[in-house]
């Protein structure tokens, strides 16, 4: 009598290959809907920022426009001076973007050595100091607002841009310091040890190790330092708001808001002035940002 063999009977749609076809389908529909709920807004404000207020008066809701209705009438009466009947925007951005890099500068300056002397120095109160980085960070800008105003009021220094610049190193040292000290751990300590028996010094090892080997970071970190210096609105209030003539473009912007003689055309064409050089700067270093924030995730 011959012997038959069983043979496992082989299903083409096992529970494997569903829930992996399921997994699929889900992460592009997850991946579409998280883009669109991103970037709606931001079309949605640009698309405002080139209609004319008539049209958005009759079709607030409209999320299409035809070529022949796109205008950038508000664009230019952002960017006109005060002086020709404008809003002076390109004073207020290169304010803004002088502060900005200004910040990104001495933050970078005082965090680097900072960061490198708590990963491989050895000295009393290591661990706190490190901790300390992060608990600083911590506490709300409104407790700091008081008595940093009245610190700088009797200095003389209100209504001067380098202390507006002091006072963005101070928030944005801590956390620089704390995203550096992790990228600098990954760094074998084999290579600086190496440097050192050709002749370098530690500021040599810093300049001709660290600093190349950590490009990811340090773009990473003078990126988001930018951002909060670009975008920070309290401290420009509190040091500027009686010097117009140093004002940043986040208080402009707070202008245009406050107005009511100010068409929403016109303060979305702000925001929009606002907002796209962020944008710009974050995809042209979308590649360092990103290995830069996950660079001090494993060490090895």
């Amino acid at each position: 009598m011959t012997e038959v063999s069983e043979r496992p009977v082989r299903r083409d749609w096992d529970r494997d290959r569903i829930e992996h076809a399921v997994l699929g389908v889900a992460r592009w529909v997850t991946i579409v809907v998280l883009t669109v709920v991103s970037l709606f807004p931001f079309y949605y404000m640009v698309l405002l920022s080139v209609r004319l207020i008539q049209d958005v008066q009759l079709s607030p809701g409209s999320i299409l426009i035809r070529p022949g209705e796109i205008v950038f009438d508000t664009y230019q009466e952002v960017l006109r001076s005060v002086e020709n009947g404008g809003q002076g925007f390109v004073r207020l951005i290169g304010v803004s973007a002088a502060v900005s890099v200004a910040t990104v500068i001495v933050t970078l300056a005082v965090s680097i050595p900072g960061a490198y002397a708590v990963t491989r120095l050895r000295f009393a109160g290591r661990r706190q100091v490190d901790g300390l980085f992060l608990a600083i960070y911590l506490f709300p800008a409104i407790v700091l607002a008081i008595p940093l105003y009245v610190v700088l009021s009797r200095l003389g220094l209100r209504g001067s841009l380098v202390a507006l610049v002091l006072v963005y190193v101070a928030q944005t040292v801590p956390v620089t310091l704390y995203m550096l000290r992790g990228y600098f751990d990954t760094i074998p300590v084999s290579l600086e040890e190496a440097a050192q028996l050709d002749g370098c010094g530690r500021l040599g090892v810093i300049w001709r190790v660290s600093l190349p080997l950590s490009r990811p970071a340090l773009a990473a970190t003078a990126l988001y330092v930018f951002m909060i210096a670009w975008n920070e609105y309290l401290f420009a209030l509190l040091f500027l708001v009686e010097r117009r003539d140093r004002w940043t473009v986040s208080l402009g912007l707070s202008q245009l808001a406050g107005s009511i003689e100010i068409p929403t055309t016109v303060l979305m064409a702000g925001s929009v002035l606002l907002t796209a050089p962020i944008v710009a700067l974050f995809f042209a270093g979308e590649r360092l940002l990103v290995e830069g924030l996950t660079g001090g995730a494993e060490k090895g």
